[in-house]
C-alpha cells in the first residue's frame, strides 16, 4: 500500500470504521461578523454556538491564543444549527473587502411539496423574509430560484427542495 492510498483511507475514515464520514464547517470573511451573524441566524434558523468545554465564554476561549492586542471575540461569530444536522458557520472579520464573486455559495432550501407554482410562492415568500432581515434580491430565475446578497454582498440562493 502506498502512502496515497493510506492517505485515501484516511480522508475515508477506514481506520476508524464505515460509520465515520467527514464533516465540513463553513467558514464566511466579512467586515462586521455580528451584523451577518444576526442575518444568517435568521436565514438558516442557527443559534450562537457554545464556546468549547471548559470554557465559558468564546473570550475566555479566544484568550488562550497568541491572537494580536484589537482582535477580540467580537471580530468573529461561530453558528451551529441546534438540531445537529448542517454545517457549522464560522464567521470571521477579515481587513479586506469582497472583492469578486463567490466561489461557493449556501442555497438556502424551502421545505414542502404542492405544485410549481406552490413551490416558487414559497421560495418567493422566502426571499422577502430574507430582504426583511438585510438581504437583497439579485437576480430572479422565475420558477426555479432567487439569487440574493447578504448584507455584506456574499451571494446565496433560495430555492425549493427536491420534489
Amino acid at each position: 500500500m502506498t502512502g496515497l492510498d493510506t492517505a485515501q483511507q484516511i480522508v475515508r475514515g477506514a481506520q476508524y470504521g464505515s460509520d465515520m464520514t467527514a464533516r465540513i464547517d463553513l467558514t464566511l470573511d466579512c467586515m462586521d461578523a455580528q451584523l451577518l451573524a444576526e442575518f444568517w441566524k435568521t436565514a438558516l434558523g442557527y443559534v450562537d454556538e457554545p464556546p468549547p468545554a471548559p470554557f465559558e465564554t468564546r473570550a475566555e476561549w479566544l484568550a488562550q491564543f497568541d491572537l494580536p492586542e484589537d482582535d477580540s471575540a467580537d471580530n468573529a461569530a461561530w453558528l451551529c444549527d441546534p438540531d445537529g444536522m448542517g454545517p457549522r458557520l464560522s464567521i470571521l472579520t477579515v481587513p479586506e473587502p469582497k472583492a469578486a464573486k463567490n466561489r461557493l455559495h449556501i442555497d438556502i432550501r424551502v421545505p414542502g411539496h404542492g405544485s410549481p407554482d406552490e413551490r416558487w410562492a414559497r421560495i418567493r415568500a422566502e426571499s422577502e423574509r430574507l430582504v426583511n432581515a438585510g438581504g437583497r434580491v439579485l437576480e430572479e430565475f422565475d420558477g426555479n430560484h432567487i439569487m440574493m446578497a447578504d448584507p455584506e454582498g456574499n451571494e446565496f440562493c433560495v430555492a425549493a427542495t427536491s420534489a
